[in-house]
């Protein structure tokens, strides 16, 4: 997750550029093809925490300008209230509601706690963003971006799924970014994200190196990262040019996440200290 706010296209960030990633960037490229030409469509996108799931969001939105991008992100701490990641797709096309047939209107500012009233219905819920989104993808091709999906609330995720399955002339392509495949998303076209090969992870990392390693130090860091790129790229920053000089050496109980997030801890204690206390408050 980053600060970005969900109606902020990522034409709007610094490009990037993927190491080891065509077969993805294809994939997603022929979605949004389709989605251009009339025939919507969906892909879930899923691997293992650090894989490059969010990098490759951001890469094709970065490169498809035609399309307008309406984007949420699941939050851990959220999924216990309903419609707050529908809520966070659909607020910058939420002034379109005046259009809908009347219940669908009531059951949606119900839902996103617009007016008060009953419990909505889910079926209402969903065809009212399901016109939401047609209408708007009238205008110009739309892309919704969902990621950290299995945070999803319940209510969202039913009714992003209950979208999906109804994209069929619209101009609107989904794409779910998940650890793994949920219940909500079964069934959908899925694009597995795996590590990176030996050569793309060296090339990875080299790219971040502050100076030439010897060619064992590569391959025992790419091995002990597993070629996950994030760990690639953050372990370096977080270590000497003596640590590095040796490969990280850790112990093969030690969870990649775990040897990342103390990455940061290093990091984080190297700042002065009034800089290290405004990051307090957004530990976990």
């Amino acid at each position: 997750m980053d600060s970005t706010s969900p109606a902020q296209t990522l034409t709007e960030l610094p490009p990037r550029h993927l190491v080891g990633r065509d077969r993805e960037r294809e994939v997603l490229a022929r979605l949004l093809a389709a989605a251009t030409g009339g025939a919507g469509g969906v892909l879930v996108i899923h691997g293992e925490p650090g894989v490059g799931k969010t990098a490759l969001l951001e890469s094709t939105i970065e490169e498809e300008r035609r399309f307008g991008v309406l984007r949420t992100v699941g939050v851990e701490g959220e999924m216990e209230l309903p419609y707050a990641a529908l809520q966070q797709l659909c607020s910058p096309i939420l002034d379109r509601s005046a259009r809908l047939p009347d219940p669908q209107r009531e059951a949606l500012t119900v839902a996103f706690g617009l007016s008060s009233g009953e419990a909505p219905n889910p079926f209402l819920v969903g065809l009212a963003v399901l016109g939401l989104l047609s209408e708007a993808a009238e205008e110009r091709p739309l892309l919704c971006v969902v990621d950290d999906a299995q945070w999803l609330d319940r209510a969202s995720a039913r009714a992003l799924a209950f979208v999906s399955r109804r994209l069929l002339a619209d101009k609107i392509a989904f794409v779910f970014a998940a650890r793994e495949m949920s219940d909500a998303l079964a069934g959908f076209p899925e694009l597995h994200v795996r590590p990176l090969g030996r050569r793309d992870a060296r090339a990875l990392l080299m790219s971040v190196l502050p100076a030439r390693l010897d060619e064992p130090v590569l391959d025992r860091i790419v091995l002990e990262t597993r070629g996950n790129p994030l760990a690639l790229l953050e372990l370096p920053r977080g270590l000497t040019p003596t640590e590095l000089a040796g490969g990280f050496g850790l112990p093969a109980a030690v969870a990649l996440s775990a040897s990342i997030e103390e990455s940061f801890t290093r990091r984080l204690a190297r700042l002065p200290g009034d800089a290290r206390r405004s990051f307090t408050p957004a530990a976990p």
